[in-house]
């Protein structure tokens, strides 16, 4: 992901720390691998200059970028503490994510074990072939302490081939590196392995350059990690035209961390000044595959790192962390994400905006909209972000995940500001001004200055359009449940909305036994089906009147009604009318392949949306 060369940096919130940064004592980690085949590490926590009051530690129950709760205590194991001569001290576990040391010295040495097997942006993953961390499931922390310097050094296995890269700041060892404070630990990432490096530069206007790293752990060959760190910069330097320049990476350094190995995992996580990229498959001949990741998670170097929600600053170790405003962290990255591939020449735009579109479209279509708006969808992460839940929910249909929800808000708003602009005002103006107002005011490393609110996030779009039409998109669109215009706003570029089927739809499949199944685990809400109280596991068992047949249900159309008797789960049985409907969902072509003309404005409007934005 990132791994920043940097003097070290002793800065601290005064928040968080009476004392001055100077003036306070490093905790100090050691992170060893003695057997990586069997996927733990052994760590060594030190603390100095101890208070007298007990001695928290606790393991995080969430992850920078995550919102759900992840239990990482779960896989520490032979837990011990000690004082300055060896002397091992009591512990007591309060609560499943803590363990206190009660009568401790000054200084204290802590030592336990850490299990993981799972490559993704959360968790830990070590095997014979490098250890990926994710800082939360990986180390300790003390509870009081958290405004602390912190200085980590790993100890590679012995005779491995290792490499380390991280966006934790770089000391004269190789191998040990600090953070300012607890956030910016927890926010570092660090892969080590014998991983393939290329790097590029960037610069902004005012002169400041930066060094943009690749740091992949790979099976592939140096061609394909070549032609991987080329599309990149291409990725980089488009993201870069939206905003008008980059963000001032702490340490002058940015690192996508790449893991693409077949016995790896997936996933792609954002960070300060680095994003991890996993994909659990070889990019060997396979480069374009992994691309999409690598150009949303770099966008979130501005939107979310930087360009903030307030409820998300600073983040929480120890509880969920909910925010109303992923919509736009979430959903406005999903949207540039797709848009930069296409302005860098790694996806046809045709293909772009058809991916776009009919995304879109599936979230216009969703009954979802009559439960929750964008807002409310957004709040839903704790229980959706990668949880695991125990019990069925209704999230079929009450539901909208923030990141279709938001992209499909971006491509209404970006197509209302081009069109009402003449072409003049665009989404990335808008988001240049979020940038400017909320994202670009310094901060120490792991802190954000202004994070917003929904309120600044409405005023934004006021700068760049007007009082009256942002506030007409946020009560309707945002804070509201109503759904865009997306046949008007799609017609500019060319495309044509249309019905997705002419057939008579039910909102249900019904197999040829008369079982009848939901494709999102129960029967939409306001559906044909759902009207006449048929359910996900329901059977008919008659169709006016006859034994069922599929072919009674053949050849309707929407208007038809036929009567049904049904046997519930659990035997019930019942009678209802089922009234078959028109399918609401819609898709979107290009008006070339629905057989209408392409008019020079409209491909010129294409051109202006999907084309390289740099100068």
């Amino acid at each position: 992901m990132r791994r920043t060369l940097s003097i070290l940096f002793v800065l601290t919130v005064a928040a968080l720390a009476a004392a001055p940064a100077a003036a306070q004592s490093a905790i100090v980690y050691s992170v060893a691998f003695p057997a990586p085949q069997h996927h733990y590490a052994q760590i060594e926590l030190t603390l100095p200059d101890l208070p007298a009051a007990p001695l928290q530690l606790r393991m995080s129950r969430s992850s920078p970028g995550r919102y759900a709760l992840h239990e990482f205590a779960k896989n520490v194991f032979d837990v011990h503490a000690f004082d300055e001569r060896g002397a091992e001290l009591r512990i007591v576990r309060p609560n499943p994510h803590q363990w206190d040391v009660p009568e401790h010295p000054a200084r204290v040495r802590v030592t336990y074990k850490v299990f993981g097997n799972l490559v993704d942006g959360t968790y830990l993953g070590i095997d014979a072939s490098h250890a990926h961390m994710n800082m939360p499931a990986t180390l300790m922390w003390a509870r009081g302490l958290e405004g602390r310097p912190v200085r980590v050094t790993f100890a590679p296995p012995e005779g491995s081939n290792w490499q380390p890269a991280t966006q934790l700041f770089a000391t004269d060892d190789p191998w040990t590196f600090t953070a300012p404070n607890l956030q910016y630990l927890m926010d570092s990432p660090t892969e080590l392995s014998n991983q393939s490096f290329r790097s590029f530069t960037v610069r902004n206007a005012d002169g400041k350059q930066f060094t943009i790293r690749t740091a992949v752990h790979h099976d592939a060959t140096d061609a394909d990690i070549d032609e991987y760190a080329a599309a990149t910069e291409k990725i980089v330097r488009e993201h870069g035209a939206v905003f008008g320049e980059f963000p001032e990476f702490d340490g002058g350094t940015y690192t996508f961390l790449g893991d693409y190995v077949p016995w790896g995992g997936g996933d792609g996580m954002e960070h300060r000044n680095s994003t991890v990229v996993a994909e659990g498959a070889s990019i060997k001949g396979n480069v374009r595959g992994v691309l999409g990741t690598v150009s949303h998670e770099f966008f979130h170097a501005w939107n979310v790192e930087r360009i903030r929600p307030k409820t998300l600053e600073p983040f929480s170790f120890e509880d969920a962390n909910m925010s109303g405003e992923l919509w736009l962290a979430e959903g406005f990255t999903q949207y540039y994400g797709q848009l930069i591939m296409a302005r860098a020449g790694l996806s046809a735009g045709d293909q772009t905006l058809l991916s776009l579109a009919n995304s879109a479209l599936g979230v216009a279509s969703s009954p979802a909209h009559r439960f929750r708006s964008a807002v409310e969808m957004s709040e839903m992460a704790p229980f959706t972000d990668a949880a695991r839940a125990n019990d069925p929910t209704n999230f079929g249909y009450s539901f909208i995940n923030y990141y279709p929800y938001g992209s499909a808000l971006a491509l209404a708003l970006d197509l209302s500001l081009r069109q009402r602009s003449g072409g003049k005002v665009t989404l990335d103006d808008y988001m240049r001004g979020m940038w400017r107002v909320h994202g670009k005011p310094a901060a120490a490393p792991g802190y954000v200055e202004r994070p917003y609110t929904l309120a600044d996030a409405r005023a934004r779009l006021a700068e760049v359009s007007d009082r009256a039409f942002a506030d007409d998109f946020f009560s309707r669109y945002i804070e509201g449940r109503e759904v865009p215009d997306y046949a008007k706003l799609l017609d500019a570029a060319g495309v044509t909305v249309r019905p997705r089927s002419t057939d008579a739809w039910t909102g249900a499949a019904i197999d040829a036994s008369g079982r009848v199944t939901a494709l999102r685990g129960m029967i939409d809400w306001g559906s044909p089906a759902f009207e006449a109280g048929l359910e996900h596991e329901d059977v008919l068992i008659s169709v006016d009147g006859q034994p069922f047949s599929a072919a009674l249900l053949k050849d309707r159309k929407p208007g038809d009604r036929v009567t049904f008797e049904v046997r519930h789960r659990g035997g019930v049985t019942g009678k209802g009318t089922l009234t078959f409907g028109a399918d609401p969902a819609r898709q979107a072509v290009l008006n070339e392949s629905a057989g209408k003309p392409l008019t020079a404005e409209q491909k010129a409007f294409r051109a202006a949306w999907l084309g390289s934005q740099r100068r």
